[in-house]
This record gives structure tokens, sequence and C-alpha cells, in this order.
């Protein structure tokens, strides 16, 4: 259906895509992968007709195409449901699924008829989204679901879904899967753009790899493994994923002790500790507390009760009940939405990194070796940029994980809170993520982190700490832990576990 011969892409100097070549069949599920930068976004963007290629060609069914708008992709039959967010936060649900194509009785919006449809549409994916309610009040997971409706929605031969399932629960990965086969079923062809390995061996047919804008190889999944497919992507063998983790840390003082918190007035009580040195995970089904515990500790959402006490040079300090606070303490506290919660993207990558730096600094006092110091964040890092000038919000997702890590860093905080750490990022970027983290840990800091990739928290952390509405039901050793014991506990609780 779909054939990409020798096609070519630059932005100024750089050399995005160099002469891409590979086929793409009707009725298969083809996902396209690499690492952050790799090219993956912008061959999808030139068929979406977000810009036009410099050189090459794409044909559909045998003849030439250049979309130079999403409309003109659109009339030919290709529709995108892009990563970022496109909807308008000031309509409804019903109204964003149909914005620009509304249905019409008598000359006017027939919104009888457009809810019912809207109804059906979010019915599809298995979901219970309002659709008369706003979609700037609906969380980041809802309207990521609202999208890839909207985008299915439209009578199309050809869909792209970039990093859908970035957001999702378990649940809706399911219901996400059971669409990409009807699609397929239907004949159509779907672009599955992903850095989830498992997704990709679960979901697609086929899988081309892209290492800096040039295809590596295109196989069917069905006639690869694992360990090849990283391989391919990252240019070489990655032994050990995930950093040796140390020695149990028992005896190790204490960073953080929460006693009693809750995080709504009607809520049980939390009780925990974590230890400087170690890196302790909460775990569990999506929206069981684990993002309500991890943002009471931050400050960003105080909790109902209890008490957070932070240790440091001057002694225990309450924490938890304001973000200045929190930061003043020594506690950094990295979102998962880093794009309207975590980063300036206007703004460069040294900005960015100094506002950390300003935690401790008057309003009138300068940070001195300012750019000695962010140069020397950026190659630890291994942030790949132009220099610290350059704006975040040109960076791929990887890289701004890593300023914002960074940001903390330069800040000199001992105790780092994150929730899902590598969102949206690819594989090679996770292990480097992954080992400064540790090294953090090894320098004695303390990490509490929540993510809904279960592999990633048994590869990582020293301790799990399993939550069910709202309360801790289990704590597992996370060299022993398995994603049995993890599901266990999050299922049926303690008590019948």
């Amino acid at each position: 259906m779909i054939s990409f011969d020798k096609v070519t892409k630059r932005f100024g100097s750089n050399l995005a895509l160099r002469d891409v070549s590979f086929d793409c069949d009707a009725g298969t599920v083809h996902a396209i992968t690499g690492e952050n930068g790799a090219g993956k976004s912008t061959l999808m963007n030139l068929l979406a007709g977000v810009f036009p290629a410099d050189g090459g060609e794409i044909r559909l069914r045998g003849k030439p195409i250049s979309p130079e708008r999403p409309a003109d992709a659109r009339r030919l039959g290709i529709s995108t449901i892009f990563q970022e967010l496109t909807l308008l936060p000031n309509l409804t649900v019903a109204e964003n699924l149909f914005l620009g194509r509304e249905p019409l009785r008598l000359g006017t919006i027939d919104r009888s008829t457009m809810r019912e449809r809207a109804r059906s549409m979010i019915a599809r994916l298995g979901s219970r989204i309002d659709i008369d309610a706003y979609c700037g009040e609906l969380s980041v997971a809802d309207q990521h679901l609202v999208e890839i409706a909207k985008g299915v929605s439209v009578d199309a031969e050809i869909f792209i879904f970039d990093e859908p399932t970035a957001a999702l629960n378990a649940p809706e990965v399911e219901k996400l899967g059971e669409l990409l086969a009807s699609l397929r079923a239907a004949g159509k062809l779907v672009f599955y753009v992903s850095h989830r390995l498992d997704e990709i061996f679960r979901f697609c047919d086929r899988v081309s790899v892209l290492k800096d804008g040039q295809h590596v190889e295109t196989r069917a999944t069905k006639a690869t493994t694992r360990d090849e497919l990283v391989s391919l992507m990252v240019g070489r063998v990655l032994s050990q994923f995930f950093p040796a983790r140390p020695a149990r840390r028992d005896a190790a003082p204490v960073a953080l002790s929460v006693e009693d918190l809750r995080v709504d007035a009607d809520g049980p009580q939390v009780s925990f500790e974590l230890r400087f040195g170690e890196i302790v995970g909460l775990a569990g089904l999506e929206g069981q507390g684990q993002r309500d515990i991890i943002r009471a500790l931050s400050g960003l959402e105080p909790g109902a009760g209890g008490k957070v006490t932070k240790s440091g040079e001057a002694g225990p300090t309450p924490i938890g009940t304001d973000v200045v606070k929190t930061a003043l303490a020594g506690i950094g506290f990295v979102p998962e939405d880093r794009k309207t919660e975590g980063l300036y993207l206007p703004l460069s990558i040294g900005e960015n990194i100094t506002l950390g730096m300003l935690r401790r600094l008057p309003i009138w006092r300068m940070v001195r070796g300012r750019p000695h110091v962010i140069a020397d964040l950026i190659r630890r890092l291994n942030v790949r940029s132009a220099g610290a000038r350059q704006a975040v919000g040109e960076l791929s997702g990887g890289n701004q994980q890593k300023v914002m890590i960074g940001r903390w860093l330069a800040a000199g905080i001992d105790v780092l809170l994150l929730e899902e750490p590598t969102r949206g990022v690819d594989v090679g970027a996770k292990a480097e993520i992954y080992g400064l983290l540790r090294e953090f840990t090894d320098g004695g800091g303390a990490v509490l982190t929540v993510s809904s990739e279960l592999l990633e928290l048994l590869g990582l952390c020293d301790r799990i700490l399993v939550v069910r509405r709202n309360e801790i039901v289990a704590e597992l050793d996370g060299a022993q832990a398995t994603e049995e014991d993890v599901m266990r506990y999050a299922l049926v609780g303690h008590a019948d576990a």
C-alpha cells in the first residue's frame, strides 16, 4: 500500500532522513521503531503532510504522493493520531471528536447526532469518558483516548499511531490492541510508532528500524527477538539493561519518613521509610493511589493528614505541605508530563537546568560558575543537543527527561521523586536514565518512583511497595519479586494474597 523510496529530509544542516526505502502492506500493523532522534516521527510527518520531503518518493498503491498539509493527507485516506495532544481544552469531548466535520441538520449543528456518535466512538475503546466533559478537565490518559477515538473515527485506509499507549493503563492498552486487530482485519495499514518492545511483539506484524535517519532493517516480528531488535536500534547489544543492584541497605539512614499519610480524608493511612542509597518503586494497577502518594510527598497535592519528615544536616524537616518547602528541604520532583508540568519548552537547556540551581539563592544573587556546571551536566547526562543554548522543546523525549533530572542534580538535592521516569523514552535512553538514577543513589541519594511499566520497577528498584486503593498492601524485595507477586497483591490485597 505504501512504499518509501530513497526518502530524504533536511532541517537546515541536519539530515533527519537519508535515502529511507521500505514497503508496507495493506492489512498489517507495521511498527516503526528506533532511538529518539532516529527519524521515526519525521518519516511519519512526511506521510501525514506536516511537511514535504526534500528528496525521494512516497507511493500510495504505486502512485507518487506528496501531501503538503494534513488536509491533503486526509483526502488521500491517511489519518494520524499524534503523540502531542491536538485537542481544544475549552470544547467538550464530543465537540473535539467532530471538530471541522460536525453533522448538520437544516444548516445547523445536529448536536444530538454528534453526541450519539461520540458516545459510540468512546465506547469502542472500552472507556466511560463523559462526552459532555471539557477536554481541559480530563486526565492526560483520557485526553489520549479521545485523541485515538478522533483519529480512528475518520474513514481512512492508513492510520498512524504515534506512541499511542504512553499515557494508557493496562486495560486501555488491551482495548487498543483489539482496535488494531479490527483495523487489520478490515484491510487497513496501521503504522505503530513505539519504543515499547512488548507492544511491538504483541500487536505488530512487521517492524522497521530506523537509526540516525537511515533505514536499518524491516523484519516480521515473528522472525526476530527482543535482543535482536534492541541491537538493531542502538547499534550494540545491551548486555546489562538495568544497572547492578547494591546489597540491601537496611541499616542506611532514613531519608524520608512517612507516617499515617492520607491522600484523602476518608482514605487509609500510608506509612513507610525511604533510605539513602536505595531506589524504591510504588507499583499497582492504574489509579490505585501511587500517583496521589508521590504528589502528596512533593507538596504539589498536599495530603489530608499524616506526618512526613525529611532527614538532613539540620535534623528532621516536616515536608509535604508546600512545593517550595519540599524543594528547600532537598527533594526534587519530576512529573510524568514533562511538556506541561516539567519543562519550559521555549527556554534553553541551560536556563531550564539553572532553575534548579536557584533553589537556595535569594532573588538578588546570581548562580556562580553556571556555564561550567551546565556544560559538565550536559556531558555527564549525555544530552544530545546543539549546546546549552538550544531550546528544550527541540530535544527528543529522552533528552528532555535527562534535562529534568539534571535540573535537580544541579540543585544539590538528595531525594528524588519521579513519576514515569522513562515515559516516551527510547530503549537506549532508558538504559542511560537507569544508570543516572543508580549513580545518584550510589552517591548517597534516595529515589522514590512511580511507573506503569512493571518490568521497569522489577529491574530497577531495590524495594517495591504495592499500592491498592490508596494503601500499601505489600513490600517486596526488588531482586526477588516477580510479576506474579506484584499482580497478586495489586489485585486482591494483603488480606487474601
